[in-house]
Order: C-alpha cells, then structure tokens, then sequence
C-alpha cells in the first residue's frame, strides 16, 4: 500500500513539514522567545527591551521585533503627539496566545538551573 503524500502546512507564505517546525519557525532562534517572554506582562519600549537584553545587537534586536511583527504576534505603537517619537511593543492577542508556551519555557529553564547545574 502506497504511503500518502506527506501534507505540508503552510502559514504566511512558509511551509513547513510538522506543527512543531512551524512553530520553532515562528519563535525559534535565539531572541524571539526571549523578546517575547519581556512582552508577557507589559508595553515596552525599545530601550527598555535592550536594557533586558544587554548582549543582542541593535541590528539583531530590530530584525527579530520586525519579524515578530510581521508574523502579527507583537504591535508597534508609534506616538507622534510630540517630539521625540516614542514606539512601544506589546503582544497582539495571537501573540498572547504564546504565553502558556513561554511560561512553560522559562519554568523548564528555572527546573534546568535547580536541578542540573
């Protein structure tokens, strides 16, 4: 009996193979998560983000925010009432749907420190 075509899923103009690959596509790498887990509880502001994450670049930190955003799990808010221009991050209601998964994330981290190091 043959074996059926395997599907792929496909999610803003990504395929990939299994739900566990989409997902580390979304929020895998190194800051991503990280990004995210800051924005679990409040707006930031990008200073604010890299005073949190002293050793990513200004380069990576705007790449990983921009594709964060494009995905359409953070919103930047631009304030223009008056100069100077003030920009916050904060999750989108599909970004917040990530908190359970970011929590989990950072417990088995805090687990990992307790118990293995």
């Amino acid at each position: 009996m043959e074996e059926a075509a395997h599907k792929m899923l496909k999610f803003k103009g990504n395929e990939y193979p299994c739900c566990a690959s989409l997902t580390m596509g979304i929020i895998g790498g190194k800051w991503k998560t990280v990004i995210l887990y800051h924005l679990m509880d409040e707006k930031l502001r990008y200073n604010e983000l890299r005073k949190m994450m002293p050793t990513v670049t200004e380069r990576t930190l705007s790449l990983q925010l921009k594709a964060l955003e494009e995905d359409g799990l953070i919103k930047r808010k631009v304030y223009t009432s008056k100069p100077p221009l003030k920009v916050e991050y904060s999750l989108t209601d599909f970004g917040k749907t990530l908190i359970p998964l970011i929590k989990s994330i950072a417990d088995w981290g805090d687990f990992v420190i307790e118990k293995y190091s």
